[in-house]
C-alpha cells in the first residue's frame, strides 16, 4: 500500500542486497518510496570514510537504514573477533556522523541482541543493556553495536539529530545464509539435517547440549518492523524487536528435524560452546511506540524456510 510519507523519500539501504535487507527494500517499494538506493561494497567500501562520503553525496538521500554488517555464528564469531568488532565499529561510527553532517533527516541504525549482558533478567528489557557484559562469544560484535547506540543518542543530544536504534532478536527465513563456517542456528541445522538426509547419514552432530533458549524473528516481521519504526519512531530509546516467544536449542532442533522428516538420532557435542544461556525479548516497547507485533508463527515460517532452501538446492524430501 502505497504511503505518502514515503512518496518523497530518498532512502540508502546499506545491506540492502542482504539477508534481512533484500525484505526491508522490498517493504520500501510497495510503501512507495521515491528512490531506494542500495549501495554495493566493491563501489562504496563503508569502512572508508572516503567511501560513505562519496555515497551520501552521490545518491543525496533524506533517510539512512542502516543494515550492512559483518555477522555470523557462535563459529564465526569466535574465530574472526577482530573483524566483528572493527568492521561494524567502523561502518556504523563513520556512516551516522557523515550522514548528520551532510544533512540526512533521519538515521535508522539496526543494533543486536548480543549486546545484552551474558546474564539479566528474561524477558530481556532494553532498560538492562548495560547492566553486564556481553555473552563472550558474542561480545566484540555487540560492543560494537552498543556504541552505534551509544552514539546515535549523544548526536540527538548534542545535535538534535534523529537518529534511533532497533535491535531485532535472532532472524530466519528465505534468502538466510546457508554457509556452515559463517551461518546462524537455524540455516546451519536446516542444511545439516536435509544434507544428512540425502546422504542417508543416521545421525547430526549439534554444538552444545541443548539447553540454552533463543527466540527467533520470521525475516519479513522483521523487516515490517524497521519500516514501521522509520516511518514511525523518533525517539533515543533502543528497541527490541522480536516474536516474544522462547525455545530451547533442544526442542529447535527436534521441531526442525520432525519438519524435514530426519528419522536419525542427535548428537551433542559438548565440546562445543553454548552461548549466551536464555534469550527472549520485551517486545512490548515496539508494540507501545510504533505499533509493531510480530505476524508469522514459528512452524509455518520454518516450513517457508526449509521449502525455499529445498528450491535452492534441489534437495527434495523423501518420496518427493
Amino acid at each position: 500500500m502505497v504511503n505518502i510519507f514515503w512518496q518523497d523519500q530518498r532512502v540508502v539501504v546499506t545491506g540492502g542486497s542482504g539477508f534481512l535487507g533484500s525484505f526491508v527494500v522490498e517493504r520500501l517499494r510497495a510503501r512507495g518510496a521515491g528512490s531506494i538506493i542500495v549501495p554495493r561494497r566493491a563501489q562504496y567500501d563503508l569502512r572508508q570514510r572516503a567511501a560513505i562520503d562519496d555515497l551520501l553525496s552521490d545518491s543525496r538521500p533524506t533517510m539512512v537504514i542502516h543494515l550492512a554488517a559483518t555477522v555470523g555464528g557462535i563459529g564465526a564469531n569466535r574465530e574472526r573477533p577482530a573483524e566483528f568488532f572493527y568492521d561494524n565499529l567502523m561502518m556504523s561510527a563513520q556512516l551516522l556522523d557523515a550522514s548528520y553532517r551532510m544533512g540526512v533527516e533521519k538515521f535508522v541504525g539496526i543494533g543486536t541482541i548480543c549486546a545484552y549482558p551474558k546474564i539479566t533478567p528474561i524477558p530481556l528489557q532494553e532498560d538492562h543493556l548495560w547492566d553486564g557484559f556481553p555473552e563472550e562469544t558474542n561480545a566484540p560484535y555487540g560492543i560494537a553495536k552498543r556504541a552505534l547506540l551509544m552514539q546515535s543518542q549523544a548526536y540527538r543530544q548534542q545535535y538534535g539529530y534523529n537518529a534511533i536504534h532497533l535491535m531485532p532478536v535472532n532472524l530466519y527465513g528465505p534468502r538466510d545464509n546457508f554457509d556452515l563456517k559463517t551461518s546462524h542456528v537455524i540455516p546451519a541445522l536446516i542444511r545439516k539435517t536435509i544434507e544428512a538426509q540425502a546422504r542417508g547419514d543416521d545421525q547430526i552432530v549439534v554444538w552444545g547440549d541443548g539447553t540454552p533458549t533463543r527466540e527467533f524473528l520470521y525475516v519479513e516481521d522483521a523487516a515490517e518492523g524497521i519500516v514501521m519504526a522509520a516511518e514511525r519512531y523518533n525517539d533515543p530509546d533502543p528497541v527490541n524487536l522480536g516474536s516474544g516467544m522462547e525455545i530451547s536449542i533442544r526442542d529447535l532442533v527436534s521441531t526442525i528435524t520432525r519438519l524435514i522428516g530426519f528419522e536419525g538420532r542427535i548428537v551433542w557435542d559438548t565440546e562445543k560452546p553454548n552461548g549466551q544461556p536464555r534469550r527472549r525479548l520485551d517486545v512490548s516497547r515496539a508494540k507501545a511506540r510504533f505499533g509493531f507485533e510480530a505476524r508469522t508463527p514459528f512452524e509455518p515460517g520454518l516450513q517457508k524456510t526449509i521449502a525455499w532452501y529445498r528450491e535452492q538446492t534441489a534437495l527434495s524430501a523423501p518420496g518427493g
